[in-house]
């Protein structure tokens, strides 16, 4: 037993960078868990000031000046924040109270073509499973609508942390963009001078990483505004609730679509009915999802993040459980810098020469 761990310590941590590199991510894993929450607002600017990094690199390569192209990129930025919190937010969250208020209206509709099943489909359906069904799902809501209460009661305190988050994030992120180069000198510090490993993992982090969050965000103000625009064309109730969901559920991949197809389906069925609205709902959900699937994802993602589709649902359950709607969001990043690390570790690389040897 001693032989194999000492075999299996000289193979992976044989160089003093291999075990610097751990404890810094033992450290950085420790502060999150432990003081997330308080360092939501930094963490947010960094990620913000790193994706708007990109936009400043191609002005500068475009001839503007350092402070020009800092200037617009973050006028930019501000422009978009305010358009969400002032226009979008509101409306969304008008839509969603105007939705909450009026789902008595539609359960008892719900209920009354769950009640014509039994004489449609006999055969399939009988009177005592639909009552089951309704009462079943009648004492599910019930003890959502407690939690939901009990939830909106004991966040109420939370409204002042919001604001406080909402004020902060651009404050910070003026300063990271501004002194991005002296802030990261600074991190550099305590770093080793000779750092292949580190090295070799930014490297592949900044390419893949990047280019994949940027082409989320650019995905789903894509799809979220097609949808939005499809939804008030056929004059779908909650266009923007529902073009908002859907713009969200790209960050799932294989799950958040379908997902998402439940309540599009439901709204516009209480609208219409199974008549021809609402197929054509249906079929025009599709062709947004195929054309996102098929043109959209090649086209914006052109380095594609090379993961199995295990490993991505794996990620997606793994950092979500733990981080929420963020943990979410950033699965697919976070599983791509799990395998830059085992791609790039030093006793993975000798043993890949050893073979090749």
């Amino acid at each position: 037993m001693k032989k194999l761990l000492d075999d299996f310590l000289n193979r992976y941590f044989h160089d003093e960078e291999s075990i610097i590199l751990i404890v810094l991510l033992i450290v950085g894993l420790f502060m999150l868990l432990m003081l997330g929450n308080v360092l939501a607002p930094l963490i947010s600017a960094i990620i913000i000031a790193y994706l708007m990094q990109g936009l400043v690199n191609l002005l500068l390569r475009k001839g503007a000046s350092q402070r020009v192209a800092f200037g617009t990129v973050y006028t930019v930025f501000i422009g978009i924040f305010i358009l969400l919190l002032v226009f979008v937010l509101p409306q969304v969250w008008n839509q969603l109270r105007r939705l909450l208020n009026e789902l008595p209206n539609l359960l008892s509709q719900w209920q009354s073509f769950l009640m014509l099943l039994p004489e449609n489909y006999p055969n399939l359906f009988s009177a005592q499973q639909v009552e089951q069904v309704i009462q079943g799902f009648g004492n599910e809501l019930g003890n959502y609508g407690q939690t939901i209460l009990e939830f909106s009661l004991a966040s109420l305190p939370s409204v002042f942390g919001w604001v406080f988050f909402l004020v902060l994030v651009p404050i910070l992120v003026f300063f990271v963009m501004k002194d991005s180069r002296l802030l990261m000198t600074w991190a550099g510090n305590f770093l080793p001078r000779n750092r292949p490993l580190m090295n070799a993992i930014w490297q592949e982090m900044d390419q893949q990483i990047s280019n994949y969050i940027r082409g989320k965000v650019v995905e789903i103000i894509i799809v979220g505004s097609a949808s939005y625009l499809t939804f008030v064309i056929l004059g779908l109730n909650y266009a923007l609730l529902l073009a908002v969901l859907i713009g969200l559920s790209v960050i799932v991949p294989y799950i958040g679509a379908t997902v998402v197809t439940v309540p599009v389906a439901a709204v516009a069925f209480v609208q219409w009915g199974a008549g021809g609205e609402f197929y054509t709902v249906l079929i025009a959900y599709l062709i947004i999802q195929i054309i996102d699937g098929n043109v959209l994802v090649p086209v914006i993602f052109s380095e594609a993040v090379n993961l199995h589709p295990v490993a991505i649902i794996a990620a997606v359950l793994i950092f979500g459980g733990i981080w929420g709607l963020a943990g979410v969001f950033f699965a697919i990043p976070l599983a791509t810098f799990v395998k830059a690390i085992i791609n790039a570790w030093p006793g993975r690389v000798n043993a890949k020469s050893n073979a090749e040897a």
